[in-house]
């Protein structure tokens, strides 16, 4: 199955113009990494002005007065076609530092109705290279950078996996005996339906009745776990280890069935959320506040994560992906979380500043944990051969494996963007037309997902994925028509047919009419007109 898309433009605005083309309403997920205008990061930007004064192409200096103006300026343009790009329930999740933060916070809210979320990431290290330049100057260490979720829709809806925490709770100091894992798992998925039923609550009765109680320290010496391995061994057994707590709503469930059921611990149900709570019933009647609720350390000794994340390692990144890439490379665990957040194991998730390619890594070790079939859109220029060199190589890397890496075999699809202006069409051969109208024919491959090019002619192009066929007939002229016929009669696929007619077109249509496998689509308008031009059609 292909899942990869990787395009190389002059600039991402061409990209994503071609996307709009192909994927418009139709991505779950945005994440950008985009240049941060700190001066010396790689964002110049080629407005007259600037190179008039800066010919070089150097990066826009950070005392320049209108820097943030060429940020905004840059910026807003791929926003606004990025936007047009998202599913109704899709959102973009953007990284910046200090540097742009309230100027992205404002175009995010301009493109977003205002529903976006900033979390702060921890991103460095209180190293002695930082705080050794910290004490000459007295200011303040960088750690952190932000991210943006930008959510049209409202940010909510989004998935996060909970942290563990990084040390011990000891009021987590009960141990049940004769209780598996498997017990449970039952629990839980009982705790989890939405009308719990009375057989239910009988079978959770029936596992505790033969639960016996023992103290976490009393087992630790039981066992004769080492002090070096107790950490280890708690967290192991979170599973079937536990608290008690009070309250005075499960106090009252517990009274009112602890006379009727002769066992020491047994479940009940609240009758307004329908919640299921474990309780201990040998409590003392005259107790203003027994602790009589039992709460498991698995389900309560891990976190979400907030809007502060500082708990992803950002050192030795150096090594991730298999290549080298000093500046800017965002750890693989950070893209996982918010590609994870989307909770869709069938995204389809574009970066358009790739970078080094973190993003196309994250989602094909996701896709590897979790059985997803996500599918990434990778965009980037090839400035200093970052796109060939870093960026398509690392996803190579991912496929092959590297380092400790298992291999993780897919496919990917390298396409190169240009701009071409009308002279170059008016002024091209017909060789050239024929070459245009194929590179426009990959476009309709590109929102088919049929990517790969199975026949190739001066009239018809044929492409395929596991699935279905996509054909396109290009040509007014007949002249390979009855040939074309003859292929898509003999494909066993369903199709996607694309016809080019400025004439009669029911005419053109009716010769599919006895094809049951065929449906014929409405070319989208963009690449129609790129086709008109090619072919110098004018239509009244």
């Amino acid at each position: 199955m292909f899942n990869c898309k990787l395009f190389l433009g002059r600039v991402n605005y061409h990209s994503l113009t071609c996307l709009n083309y192909t994927h418009k309403g139709k991505i779950d997920l945005i994440y950008i990494d985009p240049p941060y205008n700190t001066g010396s990061d790689g964002f110049r930007y080629k407005d007259k002005r600037v190179l008039d004064k800066y010919p070089d192409g150097s990066d826009v200096p950070k005392d320049h007065p209108l820097r943030h103006s060429y940020w905004l300026s840059f910026m807003s343009k791929r926003l606004e076609l990025a936007f047009s790009l998202l599913k109704k329930d899709g959102f973009m999740v953007a990284s910046i530092d200090d540097n742009e933060i309230a100027q992205l916070k404002m175009l995010l809210d301009k493109y977003s109705s205002s529903n976006t979320k900033i979390v702060a990431v921890k991103m460095s290290e209180a190293s002695g290279l930082k705080m050794g330049a910290t004490s000459r100057v007295n200011n303040i260490p960088k750690y952190k950078e932000y991210i943006i979720y930008a959510k049209p829709s409202g940010v909510n809806n989004l998935y996060f996996d909970k942290i563990r925490k990084t040390e011990w709770d000891s009021e987590y100091n009960i141990f049940w005996d004769d209780f598996t894992k498997k017990d449970k798992e039952f629990i839980d998925s009982i705790s989890s339906k939405e009308e719990i039923e009375e057989e239910d609550i009988k079978a959770v009765d029936d596992i505790l009745k033969r639960i016996k109680k023992n103290s976490v320290s009393s087992k630790i010496k039981e066992l004769k776990i080492k002090e070096r391995d107790i950490e280890k061994w708690l967290f192991e057994n979170a599973w079937r280890i536990l608290r008690t707590a009070a309250s005075s709503s499960v106090k009252r469930l517990a009274d009112e069935k602890r006379d009727t059921i002769n066992q020491s611990y047994f479940s009940v149900i609240s009758s307004r959320d329908k919640l299921l709570y474990l309780v201990k019933g040998d409590y003392s009647s005259t107790s203003k506040s027994p602790r009589v609720q039992f709460i498991f350390a698995e389900d309560n000794l891990k976190y979400h994560p907030g809007d502060i994340w500082y708990d992803i390692k950002t050192t030795g990144l150096e090594a991730e992906g298999g290549i080298e890439f000093k500046n800017g490379k965002k750890p693989l665990d950070l893209i996982q979380r918010i590609v994870k957040s989307n909770n869709n194991k069938r995204a389809i998730v574009l970066d358009f500043f790739a970078g080094s390619g973190t993003t196309g890594e994250a989602v094909l070790r996701l896709n590897k944990e979790d059985g997803g079939k996500r599918q990434f859109i990778l965009m980037t220029n090839n400035e200093d051969n970052i796109a060939e060199n870093v960026c398509y190589q690392r996803i190579i890397n991912t496929f092959k494996g590297y380092a400790s890496n298992t291999a993780i075999p897919e496919n990917i699809n390298y396409y190169k963007t240009d701009y071409v202006g009308s002279n170059n069409i008016l002024s091209a051969t017909d060789e050239d037309k024929s070459s245009l109208a194929h590179k426009a024919g990959y476009l309709l491959s590109i929102a088919e997902n049929t990517l790969e090019e199975i026949e190739l002619s001066t009239s018809y192009q044929l492409f395929e994925n596991h699935k279905k066929v996509t054909a396109i007939y290009f040509k007014e002229e007949m002249t390979e028509m009855e040939t074309f016929l003859e292929k898509v009669e003999n494909i066993d696929k369903p199709i996607a047919l694309y016809l080019f007619s400025w004439g009669n077109r029911s005419e053109f249509e009716a010769l599919f009419d006895h094809l049951e496998h065929i449906t014929i689509k409405t070319i989208p308008q963009p690449i129609l007109e790129i086709y008109k031009k090619i072919y110098n059609i004018v239509t009244v």
